[in-house]
């Protein structure tokens, strides 16, 4: 699949670290590093943008390295850009540890992750068919 993208950064496009990836890492594209104090939430530019076909998003996830050695995350992970949106990919972090963090030019903050989905037409109804869990919810089927 090839997907239009501007790429207005200091950087290579985003790439695929090995064969088996399913994200692509986006970087970081600043002009001075970003400190985020503990639990302060920034956006990121990443001087990118996209032009997905209808019936693809892009979703936008945290890497697991960041969140683990550093309390880097995404708050509203995953984030969606939806195949209309034209503007600036931006990464909207968060920092989770109890230090300052700093984030630099370049840096890989994010995996995008490129996705089919469905539109759904609703029908409405009186009552749904019965299932053997039927309304049970969190914790419904135990601990372990």
């Amino acid at each position: 699949m090839k997907i239009n993208i501007v790429n207005q950064s200091k950087h290579d496009l985003p790439s695929y670290e090995t064969i088996g990836s399913a994200g692509l890492d986006l970087k970081a594209n600043i002009d001075e590093p970003i400190a985020l104090a503990s639990m302060e939430r920034k956006v990121i530019p990443t001087g990118l943008f996209i032009e997905l076909p209808i019936g693809y998003e892009a979703q936008i996830r945290p890497r697991s390295g960041l969140s683990l050695k550093k309390g880097l995350s995404l708050p509203n992970s995953p984030g969606t850009i939806d195949s209309d949106y034209r503007g600036e990919i931006g990464v909207i972090m968060i920092n989770l540890s109890n230090e300052v963090q700093t984030i630099n030019d370049g840096d890989r903050i994010a995996q995008m992750v490129i996705s089919k989905y469905e539109r759904i037409e609703w029908s409405e109804v009186t009552s749904l068919n019965q299932t053997e869990r039927g309304s049970g919810g969190f914790g419904h089927t135990g601990e372990s």
